[in-house]
């Protein structure tokens, strides 16, 4: 079902996508759509508020296991987003994703078949992935 509604999503991107055939402006409107969405992230912070964000230096402990290690990171992230800015977040985002799609489709590649193909790479590869 899930791979239905990708599919179906890249097929609607194709259909509605008009202008902006060339892959030069498939890609140069998805690095635009990925700066939105940057930029709403620090919009939340800076003009909103609603969550705060206190980045340091991670220390990464060397001799701890896996899961130690995981827990020792965090995301510098405090809050919630409230409703307006997770709103144009997932608006960014969204807008985002057509122009990946958009550049999957110029590709010829059908972008279910990557997120599987990625999900089963990192799945083989499980905690020694570490990205």
């Amino acid at each position: 079902m899930k791979d239905m509604i990708i599919d179906k999503f890249q097929y609607t991107v194709l259909e509605l996508l008009v202008r902006n055939k060339s892959i030069l402006d498939s890609i140069t409107k998805f690095q635009d759509s990925n700066a939105r969405v940057n930029r709403s992230i620090v919009k939340s912070v800076t003009q909103c508020g609603c969550v705060k964000i206190h980045a340091k230096k991670q220390n990464f402990p060397e001799d701890a296991d896996f899961e130690a290690m995981k827990n020792a990171m965090k995301s510098h992230m405090e809050g919630k987003l409230c409703e307006n800015c997770r709103d144009t977040i997932e608006r960014d985002i969204g807008r985002n994703l057509f122009y990946l799609a958009s550049v999957c489709n110029t590709l010829d590649l059908n972008l279910y078949d990557v997120i599987i193909k990625e999900l089963d790479r990192i799945k083989m590869l499980g905690k020694y992935n570490l990205r």
